[in-house]
């Protein structure tokens, strides 16, 4: 039973990839990029046991760690993203219980993150090949490890699945999952740098490589012994305890390996027998609206219509409301290497920033559509209506937005001197970027999490087209802001007065006038393209 799931999961596969050409280059790409993280740390742990295996066996801990941790957290925001085995689909059929089980759980590895996180496991073995006989107990507590993977996903998934049925909390738990996504690369430069302050201060304010490397080796040995009494550590410490000769330490830690995936293989088993006797549901009672909300605000324009639903998007729609909730979050995120570095001028760049964030935004709004683009297209809505209807909230509720993060930026900074040029550097970067936004998402749609989806998700065989896209509407932005970017530059560093007004006048000036010649040549594609764009956004995968 077990072999023919994998077949079957194999088959599902190979037909995907038939269908789509760009999902077949995504899995490729993702698999050499896959293999490449392997070969790496597979070179790291063989080259750290050779300097050092205990620490070696120590970071091995941790990230193993986090690895279990990530395949049990990130199935909950990004709920659905392998639905190929869908237990519901097994319903009529007469599989037992535990064949049904055992066959889940083997094609969940399945996958690139499955295959890469059992290569990597496998790989790490190898640290210890200076002895040679801890390779075995290395291999079982990497086996353990993936086991634990695998089997607390499905656990979570299944068991949390008829909460994460309720839209609203998969929106919920989607936005805010973003937070700590964003501020991982800030946390861990903060710590870095809070762990080269403490070695010098350790040294008596003379830096050496022994004193850093000494407490960077005391820290990740206290942190890996910590890990290692957790149930997501416990599998991957096993070598390390018996290396150290503490066969009893080593027992226990098997203990809680063990136990770890018994405890979830019965709640996996048990919410999964549950869910096919009686599935979850989705939906629940509406929500409740009075009046027409932003459509009584805007004009009864077909302007006006275009903007009000583009505005009502933003402000329930998670998939906008993610961009949003990174948007506020960008002070605190040049706020930490700002102060580890001391120069606090780094926060002026969030106002830039946000302002590029904000209107690169909409530069795939057909493709956020999805269906309901139908609707331009069967009233004949003209391009200039909608290109200025997606234009303006961006224009109304983003000015408002850059403004305040300027000025709190300034405050932060004590950069008051900067105001005119850093305004005029914001609002022209907000034009100029929409401008372009205006021509891309006429001429080019790319796949997108569909309505309802979590924001997190990413279509399979997009990345390709996205990557390209992106690339392609940032490097006409770079190349149209740089005489702007040359005089911010100028600014700040002559610090003179005329240079700054200098600065403002030319953003407002190029932001609008690239604006409107955007959003005209974005008009023009759009009335030759609207049917093609709706055949493009109805055949998204």
């Amino acid at each position: 039973m077990v072999a023919h799931f994998l077949r079957l999961k194999l088959t599902l596969l190979g037909n995907t990839l038939r269908r789509s050409v760009w999902q077949t280059i995504g899995l490729c790409i993702a698999l050499l990029y896959a293999l490449f993280v392997v070969g790496s740390l597979v070179v790291a742990a063989i080259a750290g046991g050779a300097a050092d295996p205990l620490l070696t066996g120590h970071v091995i801990t941790l990230v193993g760690t986090i690895t279990v941790l990530c395949w049990w957290i990130v199935p909950v925001f990004v709920f659905g993203v392998d639905q190929t085995l869908d237990p519901q689909r097994f319903t009529t059929f007469a599989i037992p219980h535990r064949s049904l089980i055992a066959g889940l759980a083997v094609a969940g590895l399945i996958s690139v993150p499955g295959l890469a996180t059992a290569l990597a496991a496998g790989g790490s073995a190898l640290a210890w090949w200076r002895e040679p006989w801890l390779i075995p107990v290395a291999l079982l507590g990497s086996a353990l490890g993936v086991v634990a993977c695998v089997v607390g996903s499905r656990a979570v998934t299944t068991a949390l699945a008829p909460l994460l049925e309720s839209r609203r909390y998969r929106e919920v738990v989607a936005v805010t999952a973003i937070i700590p996504l964003v501020l991982i690369g800030p946390a861990i430069g903060w710590a870095t740098e809070e762990i080269g302050a403490l070695s010098r201060e350790t040294n008596g304010g003379s830096v050496t490589v022994t004193g850093d490397g000494a407490l960077l080796t005391a820290v990740l040995a206290r942190f890996g012994e910590l890990a290692a009494w957790t149930p997501f550590g416990a599998p991957w410490s096993l070598p390390v305890a018996v290396h150290d000769g503490a066969w009893g330490v080593a027992a226990v830690r098997l203990v809680i390996a063990v136990g770890t995936i018994a405890l979830l293989w019965l709640v996996w088993t048990r919410s999964l027998a549950k869910a096919l006797v009686n599935p979850p549901v989705g939906g629940g009672k509406g929500a409740r609206s009075k009046g027409l909300g932003w459509f009584d605000r805007f004009p009864a324009t077909p302007v006006g219509a275009v903007a009000a639903r583009c505005t009502t998007y933003w402000i329930r729609d998670p998939r906008y409301a993610a961009g949003i909730g990174v948007i506020f979050l960008m002070p605190l995120i040049l706020w930490l290497p700002a102060r580890s570095s001391g120069n606090l001028e780094l926060l002026l760049l969030a106002g830039p920033v946000v302002a590029w964030v904000l209107a690169f935004s909409v530069s795939n709004d057909v493709g956020y559509d999805y269906t309901a683009f139908a609707l331009h297209v069967a009233t004949g809505t003209s391009g200039r209506a909608d290109r200025w209807g997606r234009a303006l909230p961006v224009l109304v509720f983003g000015g408002v937005v850059i403004v305040l993060v300027v000025l709190l930026t300034l405050a932060l900074s004590g950069r008051w001197d900067l105001t005119a040029p850093l305004l005029g550097v914001c609002l022209g970067t907000l034009g100029l970027t929409l401008g372009v936004s205006s021509v891309v998402s006429a001429a080019l749609v790319y796949p997108v999490p569909k309505p309802g989806e979590s924001p997190l998700k990413s279509p399979q065989g997009a990345a390709m087209a996205t990557m390209l896209a992106q690339l392609l509407a940032m490097l006409v932005v770079m190349l149209l802001a740089l005489p702007l970017i040359v005089l911010g530059i100028w600014a700040l560093a002559s610090g003179n007065p005329l240079v700054g007004w200098a600065t403002l006048v030319v953003g407002v000036v190029e932001g609008v006038a690239l604006l409107v010649v955007g959003v005209r040549m974005g008009a023009r594609t759009f009335d030759r393209r609207a049917p093609e764009l709706l055949q493009q956004v109805q055949a998204f995968p």
